[in-house]
């Protein structure tokens, strides 16, 4: 019965910090449901992606800024650890906790996704991405033991963005299966594994194209 917002901090991209210069309060703020802030977790930057535990108690909240993700404990809000993401810029992130693993997405070249042991915090797997992509969103299917990773190519606006499909040998090995064309700037979407869909969302372009909402279903 609470909600999570992670907020400020100066915003990095690429190495240089693109927004909100100086500030470096980063948390994730714990609201009540009448949105009364209970709790602060300070994250030392600007925080991105944050996953939840549903059978444990923990959170784990990418720090880009600082390379790393920090690891609270959501019955104190307390901060247990920083594990260190060394030479990567870890903005989306995804969760599978039967097999404790994070899915890390490094945003600098090479484009990659990190695999950490959510036990030990060190990581056991990397798995080239498609060449030049930057990705908002990841995510885990449990149903199929993939990963869909949304991207868009950097550093050119506007082209068209991939969806790259990894699939989960075991814990430890991964293989990237399949890339599908999506539309310009596609890296944001929503997985929901009730419908076994992923939805992608491309945004307006300066040529006048129309935003759309891409809708896969997975197999």
């Amino acid at each position: 019965k609470h909600v999570l917002v992670d907020y400020g901090g100066e915003k990095f991209l690429r190495g240089k910090v693109a927004a909100r210069r100086g500030e470096k309060d980063g948390a994730v703020a714990v609201l009540d449901l009448d949105g009364n802030i209970v709790a602060r977790i300070p994250t030392g930057g600007h925080p991105e992606s944050l996953q939840l535990e549903q059978t444990g108690n923990r959170i784990f909240i990418n720090s880009p800024d600082n390379h790393y993700v920090v690891v609270a404990d959501l019955d104190t809000n307390k901060v247990l650890a920083h594990w260190n993401t060394p030479a990567c810029e870890n903005y989306p992130m995804a969760l599978d906790e039967a097999h404790h693993r994070i899915f890390v997405f490094c945003r600098n070249l090479p484009s990659r996704v990190s695999v950490v042991d959510t036990g030990s915090g060190k990581q056991v797997a990397t798995i080239p991405a498609t060449a030049q992509s930057t990705s908002d969103d990841i995510y885990y299917d449990a149903s199929k033991s993939r990963l869909y990773v949304l991207s868009s190519m950097q550093p050119v606006p506007g082209e068209p963005g991939v969806i790259d499909v990894i699939q989960q040998r075991d814990p430890d090995h991964y293989e990237k299966i399949a890339t599908y064309p999506t539309g310009p700037v596609g890296r944001d979407g929503l997985f929901v594994p009730e419908l076994g869909k992923l939805f992608v969302s491309t945004p307006r372009q300066p040529t006048g194209q129309g935003g759309e909402y891409l809708v896969y279903e997975t197999k």
